[in-house]
């Protein structure tokens, strides 16, 4: 894996030196938009529509709109004038009860690995966490911008999952018809809280597969064996890749079925 960021959890006068590691990696099956007729891969330039020719980077500068066709300009030295300094801590600031907080407050997951210098400290906390059943909120800074995070513990593994900032997350009552009453009857209610406990198991995730990524998967490489390729004229010396393609839809799909077939098993 590769390592993300480098610090310590701080909390009390206690610091444990971990590395951290993203938890989760997007498994989307990737297109190229290519012109129809050469199949050659489309490229996207930064253009200004008004001087009507591309723009380097070192043309360019941030602008906030506050009102349409009117921008605030920030240069690179006032932007980073009131940036957060890159802070090599994970700052807790409280322990609270897990149920506490609401799902819709988490966005990413990032796994952290002690140090050897820390093994022990590492362990201290985990079980301590362990013991109390508490998770921590903790303030932390990725990429020059303050975080909101809860740290936990899953597996024997801390844990570092950021959240939203509660300004962040949309008020319910901006939704249409949600103060809407239903008129459920007391049989329909009954009929629903039946067939939730029919239904009622425990999470077993690998139970779940992205079928329609296997799907395009396996028509994929069914092109890619029966030669329906297409080669862009530019790239006509790069033709050993196929064998690449080929071994990572292979082992895409080989990693994918059984946990498929399990799934249908199941579910006759």
């Amino acid at each position: 894996m590769h390592t993300m960021w480098k610090g310590a959890i701080s909390f009390g006068l206690v610091n444990v030196p971990v590395r951290m590691f993203a938890a989760t990696e997007s498994k989307d099956v990737k297109f190229r938009y290519l012109h129809k007729a050469c199949k050659t891969p489309i490229q996207y330039t930064r253009t200004c529509p008004h001087c009507d020719k591309a723009v380097e980077w070192d043309e360019i500068v941030r602008g906030f709109e506050y009102a349409p066709d009117q921008f605030v300009v920030l240069d690179k030295e006032e932007m980073e004038s009131v940036q957060k300094k890159r802070s090599q801590t994970i700052d807790i600031v409280d322990f609270v009860e897990l149920s506490e907080i609401d799902p819709v407050y988490y966005d990413k997951t990032y796994y952290l690995a002690p140090e050897t210098s820390g093994l022990k400290a590492y362990r201290l906390l985990e079980q301590a966490m362990e013991e109390t059943q508490k998770i921590a909120i903790a303030r932390m800074v990725i990429r020059s911008s303050e975080t909101l995070a809860c740290v936990r513990v899953a597996n024997g593994v801390i844990l570092v999952e950021t959240l939203f900032w509660p300004d962040e997350v949309r008020p319910t009552n901006e939704l249409p018809n949600i103060q809407s009453e239903g008129n459920v009857t007391e049989q329909e209610l009954k009929m629903a809280v039946t067939l939730i406990g029919q239904l009622a198991t425990s999470f077993q995730p690998e139970k779940y597969v992205d079928e329609h990524r296997n799907e395009v998967l396996a028509m994929i490489e069914r092109k890619v064996q029966n030669q329906e390729v297409a080669t862009a004229p530019a790239a006509t010396a790069k033709q050993d890749n196929i064998v690449d393609l080929m071994k990572a839809l292979q082992e895409s799909l080989k990693a994918t079925k059984p946990a498929k077939r399990a799934t249908r098993k199941k579910s006759s």
